[in-house]
Parts: structure tokens; C-alpha cells; sequence
């Protein structure tokens, strides 16, 4: 058995089993975890050094070799490959070396928020659009990278599973599986035999559906992460079975006080106190008492707000005025579009009218009965409503048999005639049934509503298709948003008609998600692309980078669902200024007024007074009577068809009265809250520039550019550039990458948009870690540890130290000390080498950017570079005041990230020494 003699610290480098290694952040004395020295993460080892056969020792890192030396492109090529491969960054944030996303200055409050809690618990209630997603992963990658956990899991209604997977990979460089109901068996079969799902997979994205039933709970809450994130989590804490359900689980994982858990809505407060003071009971069961007492002053109140952020795109926009940010979201254009039910289609609506109305007399004298009644008003409604949609959708209607047999509480409520609740906006797309007996004047209606399909005899589409011509003449990409499957396909066909120069494409909840995805993509390339959807696309899939404007060519009949489509294209990433939005209705449509009148246009009122959208309280039965009593209303025989403000909706809006007090109280209790939990206080931009210093330590966009280009071309396998992507081709590179490429899927050419590309891609980790890799083991390396260079822009001998630095942090968090390592990438010059004057800051990096005048020969080459290596060993002093004063300056730049989060602990920060020289350049005056 070897006996220990040497404890190794994270950072430092060793020798075991004829390698040199990195010694990792999770290492003990008496078990090791190491990252080879040329190698990449997934490489990593863990052992035991009793157990070893040779010794562990500590290990010194090797300078370059003059006679390996290359030209100067080698030299940059080496830099910016080791720049590319630092991903334990030596900045406070140690997340930015792993994430592909810029966060804005306010989407880090959360993260500072996260970050002085000892155990993360956070409601993080946002407005629509802003980037929750972005702001729960920034905290999620930051614990994840600082060693506090090791295990995520994201709880998930099941249509955000597959946006969630897709966010994680992009934009935080998280590999993770989706767990659902389709999903788990085969998940569970490829699992290495005893191992748990869990430990396998450490990120994972689980449906709720999937955790409904006793069994899966169970083996949840059994093996769940140490960290969780439930998105739209309002849908857990109200009443109602399946819901109940969900929060019974999340309060049995909150009892684990260890456990960090972010809830993520922009509907926290639904006018339901119940739901709302159960969410807020998650992050601390003491949290509950506020109910009935939510003062100012209260000290409880104050507490919640350490856990409880909550800005309005009002506070974001005031924030960004106050700190210049420069980058707010685009103006929202908000139009409305009428058309008149006149002519045929009128006359059509009517005869509609008059059939509902002589089916309910009917039904009144044969049937006494409260069955009847109901199913009399259940087709009325769905009928008038798919009449008010299209033409097909009312073909769909009449010809789709309602069948007696629904429960009267079923009836109602179905979601094919309803707009889904507050909380659940994935209702069914469906068209209701509307038909109760095949009468012959059933059949003349059928026939009447195909014979005026098209633009001449319907006016709805007639004016959609004036609008989108206007729209398209502005340079706007439009989504369309229909109520039924029937209506958007309708739409489509015939605004590809209208606008054959344009692609034209419909989604429907017949497609599965990722038939949806594919489908939105595939408009990417087109000129003029119009989106005909819907509302299975009001949630899941963002549409901020195709489209700039929204048509609601359906009222909805819940202003949430308004707001979740418009907030699918004005949203974060949004690159135009302005997004227009326009609400297309029938003026004299008595339903479509009372909607407009009664419910869209308080919950505008509601949203323009507070800045967030209040949702409408849940009564489907009292929002029914309503509806059916507006929708019976006669339209005035006048040749002037009335305006929607000339309906009296007096009897119907008296039906919802008590419906809109509760929903004027959900807004006062709102506005009293807001002002506390915008979080006003926390000052982002105090923390920004650490953002900006390190995009600039690791490497730009910019960078990230040139060192693709660059490596394809030293590979052999330079990239085909476009005029907005380029085509990468794989098959001409070296076996043993080609390999590496392939396990990531990247295995075939593949066009990448240059403009999006992030350090954090695989393709450019990969090429970063092979170059780097080669430069440390190959006689003939691509990129190059040392070179000789002549060139104008020096006018002494200038010699340039790459050098790579590695720094222990250690901190307490929860009373548990923690190490890390922290690594970067400086490059040190000296000017001169009789009176050397030694130079440290941005013009080290400038210098080393020269342009080359002309070739030395090889055996000069080799002789400044053995001249340079010489002065250095003849003067190790600056190199280790260097990694001295970066340790200070990293301890200073903790230190203030943590008093601007108001963190718990203290932190140290000391140089791993000596420093690892990677390179050395030297620039030669051209005498000519």
C-alpha cells in the first residue's frame, strides 16, 4: 500500500500513472479527482492513492520545446485554443465559462438573490417575456459549477419538456434527458444494471404528467436532485385533484431544508389566496401566516422578500433608463382590425342564431328536464363560436354529433369550447361538437357554410387578408392565431393564395412537439414567412427570432391566452424595435362584444394600471350563462350594422359581477406587493462589468469566430462561408477528432450560423481541446508553443509569455468549507532584454495580434526562442508577482460581486504555483 505524503489542493498538477494531471475542485486527501493535463473534462479520472501502485506525486508542467517552434498564426492559434477550453473561469461567476447567452443586467438579480440564501429557495414571478428560463438556469449552472450540486431536475407541464431540454443544451451547455410518460420505460432499460435513474442522468427535465401516478412520485421524491425548478408552478398549488397532487409533491421535496428549489410563473397570484399563499409556502411554511396580514412593516413580509422577485416590463424598462443598458424590449403596437357581418355570411350568422333559438324552444316544451337545457346552451355556444371562427369550423361543428351522454359538470367546462384556465392554457384545439338532430335545415346550414368559404363570401378573412398584405409591404414576419384546428388550416390555404411569393405554414396540436419545432424552423430561411397556429403554440416554442407581429384572428375568451401568444414574439431576444399586435373581431358579433367589452377589455384596463396581467378569475359555469345569453342577442335589422359599444350587455355583465369584484381584489392585493418584490434595492450593474471582464478573459464572440476559421483551415477542413452561415465539413479531419465530433453528434457537414456561435458549442470546445492536446504532445503541433516573429510593429526585442495561471478559491457557504480551481489564460511581455521593462495589461494581447513582416530561418528560430526560455528562468520573479497580484484582484472582484449580493461567507483566493508557461513568442524588430 503507497503511503500518503502529500496533500494535494484543487489545482494542483500531478503525476500518477505515467500522466500529468489537474487535480479537480471535489478531491480529499484520501480519494483524487483529476483532469488530465492535455485533456478534456469527460476524460477525468478518480482515485485512491493508497491504492496505487506508484505514488502520486506532485508534478511540474513542461515549457515549450524550440525545437517545435512555428510560424506566428500558430502562435495565436495556440492562444486562443486555451481560451477556448477554460471553463473553470477565475472570474466570481463561475458559471460564464459554460453558458452560451448574454444575460441583461437585471436578469442576474436572481442570481445575486440566490446567491446569499444558503439554501436557494426562489419565486422568481416575472412578467411574460423577460427570461425566467434564462435567469433559473444562470443559478442553476452557477451552484452546479461552484460544487454546491452535483444533480438538477426541471418539473415541467409536459408541452415545455422538449423547450426546456433544448434551452439547457444551447444556452447552458447542460446535457439533459426528458423524462415523460412516452419516454421513461426506455430511459429506465438502458440504465447500467443496478444504478438509479438520477445518479445516471444528473440533468433531467421530468414531465408532471409523468410523476402523477403513486408509483413514479414515489421513486421521485426516493432518488430526487438537490436541486429543482418547477416552471409555471402556480399549476401546483391550486385546487383541484391533479393539482393537488403536484403540490403535495413539492412540499414533501421543500422538507428537505438542504434542497435549493426555484418556482418559476408569471401568474403568482391568480385572484385564488389559497393558491398563491401555498406557492409562497414552498419556499418557507412560515410563509403561509402572511395570508390576511401582507403589510408593509410586517417582518415576515420583509423576510419574503429575500425570496420573492417580481418585475413588470415597466420596472425592467425604468431599470435600463437608469443604467443606460441600451437594449430594452421592442414597443408592442396594439391595433384593432373589425369587419361587418354583412352580405351573405351576415345573413348566414343569423339563420345560425335563429336555428339556436328554435332548438331551445324546442327543447323547453319536450324537455323540462336540466339535461337538455344544458346541452341546448352547450351547442349554442359551440356553434356560435366556430361560426364566428371560419367556415370550417363551423362545417366541423354542425357535422360533429353532441352526443347526450356528458356529465352535466363535463358539459360546460370542455376545454374544446373554453380558452382553458389561468393556469392551463394547453387546452384542446379541437372544434366542439354542435349537432343534435339531422334535420334537413341542419343540412342547408352545412351547405350554406361551404359555399361561402373563401374571401369573397367570408369578411373575416377578407379583412385578414388586406391586414397581412399591409403587413408584409412593412417587412413583418406574422403569426396568426386561430382558436381551432379547422380555422387554421382554413387560414393557411387561403393566405397561401393570396400571397403566393410568401411561405405559408399552419401548426395544429395534430403534430407533436417537435413535428411543431420542426415546422416553425422550417420558415428560417423564407424572405416573407407567415405562421398560421394555434394555441397549442401559446406556450412551449418561442417565435422571437422568426416573427414580428401577432394577429389574433380569434378573440380569445380568457385575456391570459392574449397575452401568452403576444408574449411568444415580444419576448427576450427579440431583435425589432416594434412588434405589432393586432385583435381582429366582428363588430356587430354580439359574441365577440361581449368578449371584447366585458372581459378583453378589463383585463387591458387591469394590465395598463398594474403592468402585469391580473388573470380572470375561474367560474366556467357563471362565465357560460353569460356567454349564452349575449351570444342569443339579435343584431339590428338596420342596413347599418351597429357598432360593438351599441350592444347592452346589461344582463350578462350582471352575471359576472361578482367575478369582477374578485378580480379588482386579485389587483389591489397584487399592486400592494409589487413594490417590494420588484427588488429596486439589488443593484445589477454593480456586477455587470465581472460579465464584461470575463467575456473578455475568455474570449469574444469575436474570438470565438476567428479561432474557428482558423482551426478548420490548420485542420485541412476550412469552413465554406455563406452570406449568413457557414458550412462546416467534417469529414476531412483527422481520424481520432472526426471520432470525438461523431460521440456529440456532430458526424455529417452542417451549416452554423457564426453570429450565434458560442465558446460554450461543442464543435469549438472539441477543435480547442485537439489543438491544445496536439500542442502538448506532437513534434509538429498545429498550434504553437513558441515562435520568432519579425515584424514593424516592435522596435526592440519583444518577447511574449503565455502563461496559464490556476488559483484556489475557498469559501464557507452553510457552515461547509468549499475549494475550487479557478484557471485563466494572461500573456506577459517584456521589451528588451538588457534593461527589460516588463508589461502586463491589454497591450500584451495587441502585441501578440501583429502582423508578421517576414521569415527567419529555423536555426534563428530556435536560438531567440532558447534565449527567451533563458531570461526567463535568469527571472521568475515577475512571474510570480503576476499570479500574486491576479489572486488579489480575483479576491477583490468576489468580494464585491458578494457585497452586492449581500452574500453569507468569506472568501480566499490563493496562486497555485509556479505558473504553467504554454507559450513564448518572440517579436523581432525588421530592420528593413
Amino acid at each position: 500500500m503507497t503511503t500518503l505524503e502529500h496533500d494535494f489542493l484543487p489545482g494542483s498538477l500531478v503525476r500518477a500513472r505515467g500522466r500529468e494531471w489537474v487535480v479537480q475542485n471535489d478531491s480529499r486527501r484520501d480519494w483524487l479527482r483529476l483532469r488530465p493535463l492535455s485533456g478534456a473534462e469527460d476524460e477525468s479520472i478518480a482515485l485512491i492513492p493508497e491504492l496505487e501502485l506508484h505514488p502520486v506525486e506532485p508534478a511540474s508542467f513542461e515549457w515549450p520545446d524550440p525545437a517545435h517552434a512555428g510560424n506566428h498564426a500558430a502562435a495565436l492559434l495556440l492562444r486562443d485554443a486555451l481560451r477556448m477550453t477554460l471553463r473553470a473561469g477565475a472570474g466570481p461567476f463561475r458559471s460564464f465559462g459554460n453558458i452560451a447567452v448574454e444575460p441583461r443586467g437585471y436578469q442576474l438579480v436572481p442570481l445575486l438573490m440566490a446567491l446569499r440564501l444558503s439554501t436557494v429557495r426562489l419565486l422568481i414571478a416575472d412578467d411574460v417575456g423577460i427570461g425566467k428560463t434564462i435567469e433559473a438556469g444562470l443559478i442553476a449552472r452557477e451552484l452546479m459549477d461552484r460544487g454546491e450540486i452535483a444533480r438538477l431536475a426541471i418539473l415541467c407541464p409536459p408541452h415545455l419538456v422538449e423547450q426546456w431540454q433544448s434551452e439547457l443544451e444551447a444556452r447552458f451547455n447542460l446535457h439533459a434527458i426528458a423524462l415523460t410518460s412516452a419516454s421513461a420505460s426506455r430511459i429506465e432499460r438502458e440504465l447500467p444494471h443496478g444504478v438509479r435513474l438520477f445518479d445516471h442522468h444528473p440533468v433531467v427535465v421530468v414531465s408532471l404528467d409523468y410523476i402523477k401516478s403513486e408509483r413514479h412520485r414515489e421513486q421521485f421524491l426516493a432518488a430526487a436532485p438537490e436541486c429543482i425548478i418547477v416552471d409555471e408552478a402556480h399549476t401546483c398549488a391550486s385546487s383541484g385533484t391533479g393539482k393537488q397532487l403536484r403540490f403535495e409533491l413539492l412540499q414533501r421535496l421543500a422538507r428537505d431544508a438542504q434542497r435549493h428549489l426555484i418556482l418559476l410563473t408569471a401568474t403568482p397570484h391568480s385572484g385564488d389566496e389559497t393558491a398563491f399563499y401555498n406557492l409562497l409556502s414552498l419556499l418557507d411554511p412560515r410563509f403561509a401566516a402572511l395570508q390576511g396580514r401582507m403589510t408593509a412593516s410586517d417582518p415576515l413580509r420583509q423576510e419574503l422578500a429575500r425570496h420573492f422577485v417580481q418585475r413588470r416590463r415597466k420596472d425592467i424598462v425604468e431599470w435600463q433608463a437608469e443604467t443606460q443598458d441600451g437594449r430594452g424590449f421592442p414597443r408592442r403596437m396594439k391595433t384593432e382590425l373589425t369587419y361587418q357581418l354583412s352580405g351573405e355570411w351576415g345573413a348566414f350568422f343569423d339563420a345560425v342564431q335563429d336555428y339556436c333559438r328554435e332548438m331551445a324552444e324546442a327543447i323547453e316544451q319536450q324537455d323540462t328536464q336540466q339535461g337538455g337545457a344544458r346541452l341546448i346552451w352547450y351547442a349554442t355556444l359551440a356553434l356560435l363560436r366556430c361560426v364566428a371562427s371560419s367556415p370550417a369550423a363551423a362545417v366541423k361543428a354542425l357535422t360533429t354529433r353532441l352526443e347526450g351522454t356528458m356529465a352535466d359538470d363535463d358539459l360546460l367546462s370542455d376545454e374544446r369550447l373554453h380558452d382553458g384556465e389561468a393556469d392551463d392554457l394547453m387546452g384542446s384545439d379541437l372544434e366542439p361538437p354542435a349537432q343534435l338532430q339531422d334535420a334537413s335545415r341542419l343540412h342547408d346550414l352545412i351547405a350554406e357554410a361551404q359555399r361561402l368559404s373563401g374571401k369573397k363570401g367570408d369578411p373575416k378573412l377578407a379583412a385578414l387578408i388586406r391586414h397581412i398584405g399591409s403587413l408584409l409591404e412593412d417587412g413583418y414576419h406574422p403569426v396568426v392565431f386561430c382558436r381551432y384546428v379547422a380555422t387554421a388550416h382554413y387560414v393557411a390555404e387561403h393566405l397561401k393564395a393570396a400571397f403566393p411569393k410568401a411561405t405559408v405554414d399552419a401548426v395544429t396540436g395534430e403534430l407533436t412537439p417537435e413535428e411543431r419545432r420542426e415546422r416553425v424552423e422550417g420558415l428560417e430561411d423564407a424572405g416573407q414567412r407567415i405562421l398560421v397556429a394555434t394555441d397549442c403554440l401559446s406556450e412551449g416554442i418561442n417565435l422571437q427570432h422568426l416573427f414580428t407581429a401577432v394577429v389574433h384572428y380569434d378573440l380569445a375568451w380568457n385575456p391570459t391566452r392574449h397575452e401568452q401568444r403576444e408574449g411568444r414574439v415580444d419576448r427576450f431576444g427579440q431583435q425589432a424595435d416594434e412588434v405589432r399586435c393586432t385583435m381582429l373581431y366582428g363588430q356587430d358579433n354580439p359574441v365577440d362584444g361581449f368578449v371584447l367589452n366585458v372581459i378583453l377589455r378589463k383585463g387591458e384596463t387591469i394590465q395598463k394600471e398594474l403592468g402585469v396581467l391580473v388573470p380572470l378569475p375561474e367560474d366556467e359555469a357563471r362565465i357560460s350563462q353569460a356567454l349564452v345569453k349575449a351570444a342569443l342577442m339579435r343584431r339590428s335589422d338596420s342596413s347599418m350594422a351597429p357598432r360593438q359599444a351599441s350592444f347592452d350587455f346589461g344582463e350578462s355583465e350582471q352575471l359576472l359581477a361578482p367575478l369582477q369584484a374578485q378580480w379588482q381584489d386579485a389587483l389591489e392585493k397584487a399592486k400592494a406587493n409589487r413594490t417590494v418584490f420588484a427588488q429596486r434595492r439589488i443593484k445589477p450593474d454593480e456586477v455587470l462589468p465581472e460579465w464584461h471582464k470575463q467575456q473578455q478573459a475568455l474570449g469574444t464572440q469575436a474570438d470565438v469566430q476567428r479561432f474557428l476559421q482558423s482551426a478548420c483551415v490548420r485542420l485541412g477542413s476550412p469552413l465554406e462561408i455563406g452570406r449568413k452561415q457557414a458550412r462546416f465539413l467534417p469529414q476531412h479531419l483527422p481520424e481520432a477528432l472526426r471520432q470525438r465530433l461523431s460521440d456529440e453528434g456532430i458526424d455529417k457537414p452542417q451549416s452554423i450560423d457564426l453570429a450565434e456561435l458560442h465558446r460554450s458549442h461543442p464543435l469549438v470546445g472539441l477543435l480547442a481541446q485537439h489543438l491544445l492536446e496536439d500542442a502538448l504532445s506532437s513534434e509538429r503541433p498545429l498550434a504553437a508553443r513558441c515562435a520568432a516573429t519579425l515584424t514593424d510593429d516592435v522596435d526592440v526585442v519583444t518577447t511574449i509569455y503565455l502563461l496559464r495561471l490556476r488559483h484556489q478559491l475557498s469559501y464557507v457557504r452553510r457552515r461547509e468549507p468549499f475549494q475550487m480551481m479557478a484557471e485563466e489564460t494572461v500573456a506577459l511581455a517584456v521589451r528588451g532584454r538588457t534593461n527589460p521593462q516588463w508589461l502586463a495589461d491589454d497591450s500584451v494581447n495587441r502585441l501578440l495580434e501583429c502582423t508578421p513582416s517576414g521569415n527567419l530561418p529555423a536555426e534563428a528560430v530556435q536560438r531567440e526562442v532558447r534565449a527567451a526560455l533563458d531570461f526567463l528562468a535568469a527571472h521568475p520573479q515577475p512571474l510570480q508577482a503576476l499570479a500574486e497580484q491576479r489572486a488579489q484582484a480575483l479576491l477583490a472582484d468576489h468580494e464585491r460581486v458578494r457585497a452586492a449580493a449581500r452574500d453569507v461567507g468569506h472568501h480566499s483566493v490563493s496562486p497555485c504555483l509556479p505558473v504553467d508557461v504554454m507559450g513564448v513568442y518572440v517579436l523581432l524588430p525588421d530592420a528593413l
